[in-house]
C-alpha cells in the first residue's frame, strides 16, 4: 500500500496555478528589487522574495514524485533585468500588495479542495506568508503616504433592526433614499482601491507591450479600470462620502519592457479572475437593489474583457493548457 494516495484532481488543479502563480510573482520581485530606490522596500521585497522562492520547486517535486510534468510557469525568459524600473514612486510594493491579496484568497481557497497532509500544509504555509506579506507591505504604504484608509463614519450607539421594505431601494429620485451602511461602502471602497492600483498597473503594461494586440488589450483594460473607478466613486459621493485618493505610485517613462508579454497577460488575466471574484462577495453582502445591479454590470465587462485577453494568449502560444481529466 502507498505511503501517501495519489494527488487528486483538485490537489493537481490548485498546486498547477498556485506554481504558475508563484513563478509570475518571483519574476516581478526580481525587476523590482534590481530597481528599488528606497532603502526600506527593498528589503520588504528581498524578505517577500526570500519566503515565497521554495515553494515552487516544491510543488515541482510533488508532480515529480508522482509521475507528472510541473507547468512551466514563468522562467528567466519572462524578465528583462537589464530594464529600467518600470513603475516609481512606492507601486512596487502596492503591486506586492495587490498579488497578496490575490494569494491569500486563493491559498484558503486551495485548503478547501485539498485532501493530503502535505498538499494541505503547503497551502498553510502560504496562507501565512502571505497574510504577513500583505501586512507588511500595508504599514509600509501606509507609514509613507502611499495608502488612504477607507472613509471614516460616527461609531455605532445602539443596535438597530430594518424596519421597512424600503431599505432594499436604491438611491434614486422615484423611491425613499438610503445611503450606504458600512459593509456595502466596504466592498466599494475595495473595488476603488483595487481599480485604481489596477489602472496603473495595466498603464505601464500598454506602455511597454511588444505585440500590438496585446497593447491593444491593455489600452482597453485601462479604460474599463478607470470607468469602474468613476462609478463606484460617484456612487459613494451620492452618499455623501469623499473618495480618498494616496499617490501609490506611478509609470516611469521606460519604453523597455521588464516582463514579457506572456507574463503581463497572465497577469491580468489572474486580476482579472480575482475582480470577477471579489465582485460577486461584494454583490452578495449589498443589501440596496441598485449595488448588485451595477456590480454585475461591472463584472460582465470584466469577464468578456479577460475572455478575450485568453483568445490573445491562445494566439501567440502563451497559454499553457491544464491537466485534463
Amino acid at each position: 500500500m502507498p505511503e501517501k494516495p495519489a494527488l487528486t484532481s483538485s490537489e493537481i488543479g490548485v498546486l498547477w496555478i498556485t506554481y504558475k502563480q508563484k513563478t509570475m510573482t518571483k519574476r516581478m520581485l526580481e525587476h523590482f528589487i534590481r530597481n528599488a530606490d528606497d532603502v526600506q522596500a527593498k528589503t520588504i521585497l528581498e524578505t517577500i522574495y526570500d519566503k515565497i522562492s521554495p515553494y515552487p520547486d516544491k510543488i515541482k517535486d510533488m508532480f515529480h514524485r508522482e509521475g507528472a510534468v510541473a507547468p512551466i510557469g514563468f522562467t528567466q525568459e519572462d524578465v528583462n533585468l537589464d530594464a529600467p524600473r518600470l513603475y516609481e514612486n512606492g507601486f512596487d510594493v502596492t503591486m506586492v500588495r495587490m498579488i497578496s491579496e490575490i494569494s491569500m484568497g486563493m491559498h484558503t481557497l486551495n485548503i478547501t479542495m485539498s485532501y493530503r497532509e502535505d498538499v494541505i500544509e503547503l497551502f498553510q504555509e502560504l496562507t501565512v506568508i502571505t497574510q504577513e506579506n500583505f501586512a507588511i507591505c500595508t504599514s509600509y504604504l501606509l507609514e509613507k503616504g502611499l495608502l488612504c484608509r477607507a472613509p471614516f463614519v460616527p461609531m455605532p450607539k445602539s443596535v438597530e433592526f430594518i424596519k421597512d421594505t424600503n431599505y432594499l431601494g436604491g438611491l434614486t429620485p422615484f423611491s425613499k433614499t438610503r445611503h450606504l451602511n458600512t459593509v456595502e461602502l466596504a466592498n466599494l471602497y475595495h473595488g476603488v482601491e483595487s481599480n485604481i492600483a489596477g489602472f496603473i498597473m495595466i498603464d505601464g503594461f500598454a506602455q511597454v507591450a511588444q505585440e500590438k494586440d496585446a497593447r491593444k488589450f491593455f489600452e482597453r483594460g485601462r479604460k474599463i479600470a478607470n470607468d469602474i473607478i468613476h462609478d463606484l466613486s460617484d456612487i459613494m459621493m451620492k452618499s455623501k462620502l469623499q473618495v480618498p485618493i494616496a499617490a501609490n505610485g506611478n509609470v516611469s517613462d521606460s519604453t523597455v519592457a521588464p516582463f514579457s508579454d506572456k507574463l503581463m497577460m497572465y497577469c491580468v488575466s489572474l486580476f482579472c479572475s480575482f475582480s470577477v471574484g471579489s465582485g460577486s462577495i461584494g454583490t452578495a453582502f449589498s443589501l440596496r437593489n441598485d449595488l448588485p445591479a451595477k456590480m454585475v454590470m461591472i463584472m460582465e465587462d470584466i469577464f468578456s474583457y479577460g475572455h478575450d485577453g485568453a483568445k490573445i494568449m491562445i494566439k501567440h502560444g502563451w497559454m499553457e493548457e491544464p491537466p485534463q481529466t
